[in-house]
């Protein structure tokens, strides 16, 4: 009989060996953790979007373009990226869907600018009511490129809101700029004292000053 140790040795390595049990319990209470977190998140960003609303229920509804524009100036596709209170890069208007981001249309006549958004509420900013324009970086949280955005300041019931554009072709931007200052009327108040939350602001040396020393 051959009691040799090798060939029991082969035998034991070859024989199968069984798989771990995994434990799916703790896995399943992580992920349903997860999504309680991100649930809760959603939640608290909904009722906070609801209640800035109620706080800005006194904005009167938007101006809508009149029945004869005018022949268009100039006109530009790209994407809005939302409005706030004018010099406050941060302080998002959400009343009447203006805190919607959507693709937009804007035609610039001499009545004012139109904006078209599909999918969101169009508004219409009256030429009077115009009170400046800036290239700047950043508007309602949203941050882009150095002079990625249009920033329209315009004044709607008894505020200044400063609402940001971003053509799908940068180069617009340059002639919307010059266009809007040349329609504007007055100067962006609460901003001209040196006021407005850097880096964005609605004057001209607010922006130079931006441009200088850069966003925080």
């Amino acid at each position: 009989m051959n009691l040799s140790p090798v060939p029991t040795a082969v035998r034991y390595a070859a024989a199968p060996q069984s798989q771990q049990v995994t434990d799916w319990a703790p896995r399943i209470a992580w992920v349903i953790g997860l999504l309680l977190v991100v649930a809760l998140v959603y939640w608290l960003m909904r009722e906070g979007w609801k209640w800035r609303s109620v706080l800005q229920s006194d904005l009167p509804e938007l101006p809508q373009a009149p029945a004869g524009p005018g022949e268009p100036r100039l006109t530009m596709t790209g994407r809005y990226h939302g409005s706030t209170t004018a010099g406050q890069w941060l302080d998002r208007i959400v009343a009447h869907g203006l805190g919607a981001r959507s693709r937009v249309e804007l035609t610039l006549t001499e009545h004012g600018v139109g904006v078209v958004r599909p999918g969101a509420n169009d508004f219409f900013i009256p030429a009077g009511r115009l009170r400046g324009a800036r290239l700047d970086k950043g508007i309602a949280g949203k941050v882009l490129t150095e002079d990625g955005l249009l920033v329209i300041t315009w004044e709607h019931g008894d505020r200044l809101l400063d609402s940001g554009f971003r053509s799908d072709r940068a180069a617009e931007h340059a002639a919307w700029l010059d266009a809007l200052r040349a329609m504007s009327t007055g100067t962006a108040s609460g901003t001209a004292s040196g006021t407005a939350d850097e880096p964005h602001g609605t004057t001209e040396a607010a922006a130079t000053k931006h441009h200088e020393e850069g966003a925080r």
